[in-house]
């Protein structure tokens, strides 16, 4: 079985070649395949990408407020990440405090109308400030409801409680290894239809103990495989990084098993452009040795070496 990088490439290719076109939500239309699974030996480097330029620090404070549980884009605009924008915006833009100009469908027209996309980007420009700016604004259209920091920290049980999925994953981790439990879902079945933006793309994870190592296996629904695969596969890494860090274990294996994995159509010729680079050597993950736990790690405490990829590759977001 062919690992790493060359394993995603090889993803690209089959699923470009053998996909099923198929329809989908955004009405973009993609290449699709149904279940596949890539493997990362942590040992051999961080796997970022280096067919082209994956950001680090966009993946890093993503994942900080997943697992700080926060659900408001506030936190992630503070760190100029603005990957979460589009389904907060939406929101704004459909509500009746929206006051701008007419933004029906804008994911699909900003790619095909100049004229529009520039209205757009003032609106989006005006939204973020508004975020930043506005506490009561931000409550109102900055939350994104019960997405994977609110079920990783704090699922809603039907007694009314909540649990803490993530810190007692960890514990169990610490004092009782061989547990074959060590879960965490982001699929809940009664937030899913009425009370998320973006129903959970990565839905769970397991860790598993040995010879001194954690690995994770995530399962993911639904998998860009151009735009989001890479983010999720540098983002669990570096989940399994601080897991391990935290309970004294050395990393082991990402294993990234994906249900729909698919290309959309308007994504085929960034998809062969990346094909016709060479991989690189991962870089190395640099963690701040003086903080024990998951839960104190800010962005100045993680730090890349030795990335030297080849550039990015721009392709439009569907939403």
């Amino acid at each position: 079985m062919t690992t790493g990088e060359q394993a995603y490439l090889e993803m690209c290719q089959e699923v470009l070649e053998n996909g099923t076109k198929k329809g989908d939500r955004t009405g973009t239309g993609t290449y699709s395949s149904f279940g596949k699974q890539l493997r990362f030996d942590l040992s051999e480097g961080f796997p970022l990408l280096t067919t082209k330029r994956v950001p680090f620090r966009l993946i890093a404070s993503e994942l900080l407020w997943f697992i700080q549980g926060d659900t408001n884009i506030r936190y992630l605009l503070q760190h100029n990440n603005n990957i979460w924008n589009e389904w907060a915006f939406k929101q704004w833009v459909e509500s009746d405090e929206y006051d701008g100009p007419d933004m029906t469908d804008f994911g699909i027209r900003s790619q095909q109308d100049e004229e529009f996309n520039a209205i757009y980007q003032e609106q989006m420009e005006r939204f973020k400030q508004l975020i930043l700016d506005d506490d009561r604004f931000a409550e109102a259209f900055g939350d994104l409801g019960s997405v994977y920091g609110k079920q990783w920290r704090a699922w809603k049980t039907s007694q009314g409680e909540t649990l803490d999925q993530l810190q007692e994953v960890i514990e169990t981790i610490k004092n009782n290894p061989d547990s074959r439990r060590h879960i965490v879902t982001a699929w809940n079945p009664e937030d899913v239809p009425s009370n998320m933006a973006l129903p959970p793309c990565h839905t769970m994870f397991q860790f598993y103990v040995a010879d001194g190592k954690l690995s994770c296996q995530l399962y993911q629904r639904s998998g860009d495989i151009f735009l989001g695969v890479p983010f999720n596969i540098a983002s669990y890494a570096l989940l399994t990084y601080l897991v391990a860090h935290t309970c004294g274990l050395k990393p082991g294996e990402f294993i990234h098993t994906l249900g729909d994995a698919h290309i959309y159509t308007n994504h085929t010729e960034q998809v062969k452009t990346q094909l016709a680079r060479e991989p690189k050597a991962f870089p190395t993950l640099k963690l701040n040795q003086e903080k024990t736990s998951i839960f104190d790690f800010e962005m100045e405490d993680m730090k890349i070496e030795g990335y030297d990829p080849h550039p990015g590759i721009k392709a439009p977001v569907a939403v």
